[in-house]
């Protein structure tokens, strides 16, 4: 092999492993714990968004709750494959005070239709860019979607970007619940 392609080959493999630590380490960023966030944002901020049926939803009605705040959009596949889970883990952590909150980065009728197809029955916000602020409020520095958030009584506990595995979100809500 030539001297000159030996060495961009070399180059290339160092950009991929760099590309690949720096995503590992954007990602353990994303899912800081309380002890490990900036005081800054280890609270729910306080804010309000329309709701889907036109109310105003604000984060006080439900702040004694464990809250699982996804922010979604119709178009985004990751967002699509994880919604059945909330749906499905709604339904289970209901009674124990877990409250799932969707915020759609999307206009209302896109946000009905994923509704209906979905079969959601938890508080769906309409945000669009206020939504996207928001996200960023709660860390999202990217604005990545799907973006969760899992607050108890106001403190944040998980903050992820992507999709989220229930191998990862229902530990954690069992054990909320649990010490409640």
């Amino acid at each position: 092999m030539k001297p000159g392609k030996l060495a961009l080959l070399g180059l290339a493999g160092l950009l991929l492993g760099g590309g690949i630590a720096g995503i590992y380490e954007w990602r353990q960023t994303l899912q800081e714990t309380p002890q490990e966030a900036p005081d800054a944002y280890s609270q729910l901020p306080d804010f309000s968004l329309p709701n889907i049926e036109g109310g105003l939803w604000h984060v006080e009605q439900w702040r004694n709750k464990i809250l699982v705040i996804n922010f979604w959009a119709s178009w985004c596949p990751p967002c699509r494959k994880e919604m059945p889970m909330f749906v499905q883990l709604q339904e289970k952590f209901a009674a124990q005070g877990v409250l799932f909150v969707g915020i759609a980065i999307d206009d209302e009728q896109a946000a009905r239709d994923f509704i209906d197809t979905y079969g959601i029955e938890f508080p769906v916000l309409l945000g669009e860019d206020r939504a996207m602020e928001l996200s960023r409020q709660l860390g999202n520095r990217f604005q990545a979607l799907p973006y969760t958030v899992v607050a108890d009584r106001g403190v944040i506990q998980l903050r992820q970007a992507g999709e989220v595995l229930e191998s990862e979100l229902l530990p954690l809500l069992e054990n909320l619940t649990q010490t409640r």
